[in-house]
């Protein structure tokens, strides 16, 4: 297939596109690089694929010198202009849109940066499926739509209409819009609430990076609600093997969690990474952040049944992973 995968210097979707191109698909990749977290980072999950940063510096599209069948633009969602002229040009069979503004407590401190990447941004993507023929949709949602929702393991059957951040309200308004265009337009569209992703080229603003830099350089990690929280921690490859199926598989509307299918208690992890690196935790305990959650929990019974998804990697291994990819990028 011919696909479009937006967030290619994202965390989730560097992994995808990787996977996507090692199979044999074409790949054309977006992002706008923005620098909501360091850029480096980002630069370097695409050098992985073959896109020079120099080159990208003189071109809007680079060709891949590692993957014959990549190329990456750098543009923003919310340029309509460029979306609806990219559509045109490259007549994809399937998108997989993971760009958006990320982060739950940003959003408290940018609100306006969410609206333009995740509603305007999103509205063009469905847009551009519509007028040029793409029947073929997947989309990055999140766990953070369950909200104030106090019943666990979350489900879609759930309602979702207790939000505690914009974030949130964000994905929440990406499924209504998605299933609008389902049934004015049958564009077959599934959206994927990702649960707490972790894992190698990871978020230097999610805990798994936090935590571990600076237990590594002896700086306190703190330690929100008092330890008192727990995550469905779920591993990269795990996460990438379910949007695959979900792209190679398209629904004519569907919503699905995508986790572990196993929370575990936030000082469970702390320990487990304490345990990998070799080193004690110094903790500061703090209280609740806003517009946070005390726990995640997917049933992800809706992609087992539907797909034969499951999630196999374990904690333990798949954070071994990630303190061996750290090591080796910080020497």
């Amino acid at each position: 297939m011919k696909i479009l995968v937006t967030g290619t210097a994202g965390f989730i979707g560097y992994h995808l596109a990787k996977k996507l191109l090692e199979r044999g698909d074409e790949v054309l990749g977006l992002d706008n690089i923005n620098d909501y977290y360091d850029v480096n980072l980002k630069y370097a999950r695409l050098n992985e694929l073959g896109i020079d940063r120099d080159e990208l510096e003189k071109n809007k599209i680079v060709s891949s010198s590692i993957y014959p069948k990549h190329k990456f633009i750098k543009a923003n969602l919310e340029d309509a202009e460029t979306m609806n002229k990219l559509f045109e040009a490259e007549k994809f069979d399937a998108v997989c849109n993971l760009a958006a503004q990320a982060g739950v407590r940003y959003s408290i401190e940018n609100p306006h940066a969410y609206i333009q990447s995740n509603v305007v941004g999103f509205m063009n993507i469905l847009e551009a499926c519509r007028n040029y023929d793409v029947k073929n949709l997947s989309y990055a949602s999140s766990s953070s739509v369950y909200g104030l929702n106090k019943s666990q393991p979350f489900k879609t059957t759930d309602k979702t209409d207790t939000p505690v951040s914009l974030y949130a309200a964000t994905k929440k308004s990406n499924e209504l819009m998605a299933h609008t265009y389902s049934h004015l337009y049958n564009i077959q569209t599934t959206g994927l609430r990702f649960f707490t992703v972790y894992g190698p080229w990871g978020r230097p603003d999610m805990a798994p990076m936090l935590f571990t830099d600076a237990i590594s350089n002896d700086r306190a990690i703190n330690v929100f609600n008092h330890g008192k929280m727990s995550r469905d921690f779920t591993y990269i490859d795990d996460i990438v093997e379910g949007i695959i199926k979900v792209i190679d598989n398209p629904s004519d509307f569907a919503v699905y969690n995508i986790g572990n299918n196993a929370p575990l208690s936030l000082m469970e992890f702390i320990e487990t990474l304490e345990n990998a690196l070799g080193k004690k935790a110094k903790k500061n305990y703090m209280p609740m952040q806003d517009g946070d959650v005390v726990s995640t929990y997917a049933d992800v019974s809706g992609l087992m049944n539907d797909f034969g998804y499951k999630p196999e990697t374990k904690l333990v291994d798949g954070i071994g992973e990630f303190v061996k990819w750290y090591r080796k990028v910080k020497k």
